[in-house]
């Protein structure tokens, strides 16, 4: 009998990343330590994942086509604004001035591209809800 994550308590996080093979990597990743993951390459689709489902974190990159992620979160902190609280960004972009204004002003972790398993995993955990 193989061993099935309790689906209550596993955690679902949503991966939104234009790079495809980087998405899949962390999905991959955030499997095999006990996580749900979803994947979405665009803020576009990441908005329709959304509506349809609930997530416990966001790894969101920067700079994406059709709904770059600084946008992407501000339309979650109006629709859904419990979850803008628990994005953790992902950039190759240090330094970039497009988005240092917003990264600067936002309360979420900002991890530079490459990250380390460790970090990435210390950030999710971080912003995930807190049991009451």
């Amino acid at each position: 009998m193989t061993h099935q994550p309790n689906a209550v308590t596993q955690k679902h996080i949503l991966v939104v990343d234009d790079n495809v093979e980087l998405a899949q990597t962390y999905k991959e990743l955030f499997e095999a330590h006990d996580y749900q993951a979803s994947i979405a390459a665009n803020g576009v689709l990441a908005l329709k994942l959304l509506l349809n489902a609930e997530f416990d974190a966001i790894l969101c990159d920067l700079s994406m086509p059709q709904l770059e992620g600084d946008m992407f979160y501000l339309t979650v902190e109006r629709v859904r604004p419990q979850l803008a609280r628990r994005f953790v960004f992902v950039t190759g972009n240090a330094g970039n001035p497009k988005y240092e204004a917003f990264l600067e002003n936002v309360e979420c972790p900002v991890l530079y591209k490459p990250v380390s398993i460790d970090k990435l995993l210390e950030a999710l955990r971080g912003v995930f809800p807190q049991p009451a």
